[in-house]
This record gives structure tokens, C-alpha cells and sequence, in this order.
């Protein structure tokens, strides 16, 4: 994970990606857009490090053998980050990704997440509203700021309590699309979500071996047809 060089005082992104043995799947495809479950591991777009060129991108591209075809002018109009697993939209050409893109910038797309807490949510539903900065001091972090944050809000409603250990499974609203929202919003409630290795209490992070957290469903306008679609895709981790 990133470093800090204690003469230089700047952080060193040294990270390299374990090789990732899930596969991308197709959930829904037509002449325009593709829905897909992304598997947690693997980055959307390939890194800067050569080392870390495997990423959704590069697979739906160049096709992965025995699994899908090559889709050479995919476009990824939104990511999911390195541990999050889940649906995500890919327009087939130019005009469907820049359709996509716009929806995406106006925040006309719905996104909704499932995530595994650490420790009992006391209320049933609620929201977050904690202010988000970039932390200079630990890239890749962000931190919660209320003198110069900008504004996140996330939803949430349990879904199920469980035992041994406490745990809480959480429906995901976000309003907002803040770089780690999910993440740090649940850490700022005494709840991080598990396998979380950047924000974590306790021992949240050795309580899976993925991070827990799975976007579910995707709410959107075709680029073509105008038609309303609802992207689903059940989490793996429940």
C-alpha cells in the first residue's frame, strides 16, 4: 500500500494488485451497453504501474478467454473501486458513453450499495452528512472535514443484524459521489465496513478478506432508447 518518504515528505504509491482470478461477468447486453458484475480485486481501469494493467477496461477490450468476447470500444462512464464489487454500466460506442457520461454528471443516476458493518446499527435507517477533504498526509485517503470538506450525504437502512461476531448489513443510498464515501461515512458512525483496510476500528479489517461492500443496483436512462432501466445484481457476501 502507498508509503511515505520520511526526506522527501511525499507519499509513494508502490501498490501492486494480486492477480485476480474472478471474472467480469455480462449481466445484460445489447448494440449499445453492457451491464456487468464487477468482481472485488480488480481495479476498473488499468493503473499506472504497468504491473497493474488487469482492470475491467482492459479485459472487456481485449476479451476474456473462455468468458466474453472482446468489446474494443467499451467505455467506462463510472468506476468502482479496487475492493468493491458489483453492477456497473459500460457504453459500446461513442455516443452511448457520452450519454452515459452526462447522466452520471447530473447525478440523474441512482446508485445503491450493500455493505457489511462492523458492530449493531442502533437506528433501522438514517443519514450521514459528514464533509469529505483529500487527506495530504495519507493518499489514498480522504478524511471527514467540516472547515473544508465539501458535502457527502449517504442514506442507509438495515437490512439484517447478525452474530458472532456483531455485524450489520446495510442497504447503501448515496446522494452524493465523493471519492471513499461509503467508506469513510460508516467509519465516521463507529461502524466501518469489514475488510476495509483504509478505514478501519478495531479489528473490522480482519473480519473478511474482502472488502464488504457490493453495488447492487444501478437505476439509469438507456442512451438510446430512453428507456428507464434498473440494473441489478445480488451481493455475494450476505
Amino acid at each position: 500500500m502507498p508509503q511515505e518518504d520520511s526526506q522527501m515528505h511525499t507519499i509513494v504509491d508502490n501498490f501492486i494488485a494480486p492477480a485476480c482470478e474472478g471474472v467480469v461477468d455480462i449481466l445484460y447486453q445489447d448494440a449499445d451497453i453492457l451491464l456487468i458484475n464487477k468482481p472485488s480485486g480488480l481495479f476498473s481501469l488499468s493503473g499506472k504501474n504497468p504491473l497493474n494493467w488487469d482492470s475491467v477496461h482492459y479485459r472487456l477490450v481485449n476479451g476474456q478467454e473462455g468468458h466474453t468476447p472482446a468489446f474494443p470500444h467499451a467505455i467506462l462512464p463510472h468506476r468502482l473501486d479496487f475492493g468493491t464489487s458489483g453492477v456497473m454500466v459500460v457504453g459500446l460506442n461513442a455516443a452511448s458513453g457520452q450519454h452515459l457520461n452526462r447522466q452520471f454528471q447530473a447525478r440523474t443516476i441512482q446508485k445503491r450499495y450493500v455493505a457489511m458493518l462492523e458492530g449493531w446499527v442502533s437506528d433501522d435507517q438514517g443519514e450521514v452528512t459528514a464533509p469529505i477533504a483529500k487527506d495530504k498526509l495519507l493518499f489514498p485517503c480522504v478524511k471527514v472535514c467540516y472547515e473544508t470538506g465539501k458535502s457527502a450525504t449517504s442514506h442507509y437502512k438495515v437490512i439484517k443484524r447478525l452474530d458472532n461476531p456483531r455485524r450489520t448489513l446495510v442497504l447503501y443510498t448515496p446522494v452524493t459521489g465523493r471519492t471513499h464515501q461509503l467508506r469513510i461515512h460508516s467509519q465516521s458512525i463507529g461502524h466501518p465496513i469489514l475488510g476495509c483496510d483504509l478505514y478501519k476500528n478495531g479489528q473490522s479489517e480482519q473480519l473478511a478478506d474482502r472488502l464488504q461492500l457490493h453495488a447492487s443496483d444501478l437505476f439509469f436512462e438507456h442512451p438510446v432508447s430512453g428507456e428507464v432501466m434498473h440494473a441489478e445484481c445480488p451481493c455475494a457476501f450476505e
